[in-house]
């Protein structure tokens, strides 16, 4: 045993002995999840176990192609855009025997009027039950606001909102056709003259025609005599509906007034430049462009219940006192009709 040799044992120390004993009682640490969208001890196992799985287990779990976000289809925009463009340039679009091109009102005509419609007047329609979706019919409304911008929002409000996407033929003063610029705008939007034969051809085409008898004699009024309807003429309209047979649905706009409030009339101006009035606002000319800003006020326009002229006989078109009794109920629905929506009315702008 000489060739033996001794390896010396060194005594451990109890409280090291403690720690190891302890360090073997806990279980090994997993890799933390990389996202978990439920908190808690159960949401930490189940992302544990998730971990844990084959990575062809976890492929199960990528999201469906149906439930990817859409991309934005900027390139059928862009390509319905250029064939767009390349019928206007070949001519290869319909206009009908008033002037009316459809492709270019919807697309380009009425473009800047819908941001007015919802966001800057955040109008809102009501009785669109009352319009036929189909056939002739004739529209009275109020006219006001100094700058006619309630005949679009009528419009706008038809075209868009209407089940059946009735386009308004308005009729308009001749002034309107003989200004430059505008009157080739208010030709292609569909717009005629305001005149019984125009009137009555397009009824007869099952059009929904517009009419707004006060005229300038609305639209120009003063601020103070705001929601006061002036005289209706002599009812043509009246006669356009008789001989088409054509119902009359009152409307009513509220809001229009506010937009240019007209405090004053410069009627010198008006006679040099040869227009109806020239407006003196709050704003307008003192801030110069920025004075045709129309004030943000809030609309509503209601179409009102039909007055239909199917039972009068073929002929009540040419008795003036049936005219007048008509045209004289018509203004005065509408003027109830007013008065009904100011008191609703919670604020002018609000």
């Amino acid at each position: 045993m000489a060739d033996a040799r001794v390896i010396p044992i060194k005594a451990k120390d109890p409280k090291e002995r403690a720690k190891k004993k302890a360090a073997a009682k806990r279980p090994t640490a997993k890799r933390p999840p990389a996202s978990s969208g439920v908190r808690g001890s159960r949401g930490s196992a189940a992302t544990a176990a998730a971990h844990d799985e084959e990575p062809e287990a976890a492929a199960d779990h990528a999201p469906l192609p149906g439930a990817e976000p859409a991309p934005v289809a900027w390139d059928r925009k862009v390509a319905e855009f250029l064939a767009f463009l390349r019928r206007r340039v070949t001519g290869d679009y319909e206009v009908d025997e008033f002037g009316y091109d459809r492709e270019l009102t919807d697309r380009v005509l009425n473009a800047p009027l819908r941001p007015l419609y919802s966001k800057w007047f955040r109008v809102e329609t009501r009785g669109l039950e009352n319009i036929p979706d189909t056939g002739g019919a004739l529209i009275v409304a109020n006219h006001s606001g100094t700058v006619a911008i309630d005949s679009l929002m009528t419009s706008i409000a038809l075209l868009d909102h209407h089940p059946a996407r009735r386009q308004l033929r308005m009729l308009g003063a001749n002034l309107v056709f003989q200004t430059p610029v505008v009157g080739e705008y208010a030709r292609k939007s569909g717009s005629t003259l305001a005149c019984a034969p125009d009137a009555e051809r397009l009824l007869n085409k099952g059009e929904l025609v517009g009419v707004w008898p006060e005229g300038f004699k609305g639209v120009g009024k003063p601020f103070s005599e705001r929601y006061k309807l002036q005289r209706f003429g002599r009812g043509g309209f009246v006669s356009a509906a008789l001989r088409t047979k054509s119902p009359i649905i009152p409307c009513a706009i509220v809001g229009a007034e506010e937009i240019y409030p007209m405090i004053s009339n410069a009627k010198t101006l008006a006679r040099i430049m040869g227009v109806p009035y020239f407006p003196i606002t709050p704003t307008f000319p003192w801030l110069g462009p920025l004075g045709l800003v129309p004030l943000p006020s809030k609309w509503i326009i209601e179409f009102g219940e039909p007055i239909y002229t199917d039972d009068f006989p073929d002929n009540a078109a040419d008795d003036p006192m049936l005219v007048f009794n008509l045209t004289d109920q018509v203004r005065e629905t509408i003027q109830q009709t007013l008065y009904k929506l100011l008191v609703q009315r919670r604020s002018v702008f609000l």
